[in-house]
C-alpha cells in the first residue's frame, strides 16, 4: 500500500472545502485528495453523505464517485472531457494489495469504434485523459472489509515523452487494427501499456464496425484501459520505491 498519513481530523477535511465548490487549482485538488489519505470509506462516505452500498461488488464505480465528490468535483450534468476540466486534470481511483500493488488495469474511457481509426493519437479523447491524472490509491484486498478500507496518499502524473510514445504507439496500433477490420483480433493482450477490453452494461450489448471487406459487423463494444503493470511504475516513480523483479508483471 502506498504511504497513508495519519487519519486527518475533520476540522481540516472541512476548512478544505471538500463537497462545496470546486477547486481554483491543481494545489487545492491535490491538497484535498492528500487530506484524505488514510480516511476509511465508511469515514469518508459519512462526511460526504453518501451511503456504502450494501452490496458493493453491483455498484460499480461507487469509489471513485465518492472520491471525486469529496474533491469538489461531479456536479456537472454533461460528460466533461475529464473529471476537473477547468483544471485539465482526470481522477482515477487505483486499487492496490497490502504491497501497493494495483490489482486491476485501469479503466481510461470508452472507445468510439466507428471513428477510432480517423482520429490521430493527439485529438483522441484518450490521450486528452491522460494529459494529466490524479491517482488515489485505494485498498482493495478481497478479505478486507468494504467500509474499512483506506485511502492512500495521491499524486498527480502527466506522461513523460517516453511514456507518451508507448501510449501513442499502443494507440495507433488499437486503431489501425480497427480501421482494417480486424477487430477478431483486438483482445487484452495487445498494447504494451495501453489496451482494449469490452465494456457494455451487460453480455448481449453490441456495436456494429466494419470487417475487413468493409462489410457491416456486430462487436462487443470496447474501453480504453491501463495495464496494472505500467500503473504500478507510476506508483513506484511517485513513491521512489524499489523496482520489483520483473518476473511479478
Amino acid at each position: 500500500m502506498p504511504p497513508v498519513s495519519p487519519k486527518q481530523p475533520s476540522a481540516l477535511w472541512e476548512r478544505l472545502g471538500c463537497v462545496s465548490c470546486k477547486p481554483i487549482d491543481t494545489e487545492m485538488l491535490l491538497a484535498r485528495a492528500k487530506a484524505l489519505s488514510g480516511m476509511t470509506l465508511y469515514e469518508l462516505a459519512q462526511r460526504s453523505a453518501s451511503p456504502l452500498p450494501a452490496e458493493p461488488k453491483r455498484v460499480k464505480g461507487y469509489i471513485g464517485r465518492l472520491v471525486e465528490r469529496a474533491l469538489g468535483g461531479g456536479s456537472s450534468d454533461t460528460r466533461p472531457a475529464t473529471d476537473f476540466p477547468e483544471l485539465g486534470v482526470e481522477l482515477k481511483t487505483l486499487p492496490v494489495d497490502r504491497d501497493g500493488r494495483p490489482r486491476e488495469s485501469t479503466f481510461v474511457c470508452h472507445a468510439d469504434l466507428k471513428l477510432l481509426a480517423e482520429v490521430e493519437w493527439e485529438r483522441s479523447r484518450v490521450c486528452e485523459k491522460l494529459a494529466r491524472v490524479l491517482f488515489v490509491p485505494v485498498e482493495s484486498e478481497p478479505d478486507l472489509v468494504f467500509a474499512d478500507r483506506r485511502i492512500g496518499a495521491p499524486f498527480l502524473w502527466s506522461p513523460s515523452g517516453e511514456q507518451v510514445a508507448l501510449l501513442r504507439a499502443d494507440y495507433e496500433e488499437i486503431a489501425g487494427r480497427v480501421g482494417l477490420g480486424e477487430i477478431d483480433t483486438l483482445d487484452g493482450r495487445v498494447g504494451r501499456v495501453l489496451q482494449t477490453r469490452p465494456k457494455a452494461p451487460n453480455a448481449r450489448t453490441r456495436t456494429r464496425v466494419a470487417d475487413a471487406e468493409g462489410a457491416s459487423q456486430t462487436t462487443f463494444p470496447r474501453a480504453f484501459y491501463l495495464r496494472a503493470s505500467f500503473t504500478e511504475t507510476l506508483l513506484r516513480a511517485a513513491f521512489t520505491l524499489p523496482p520489483r523483479d520483473r518476473t511479478v508483471f
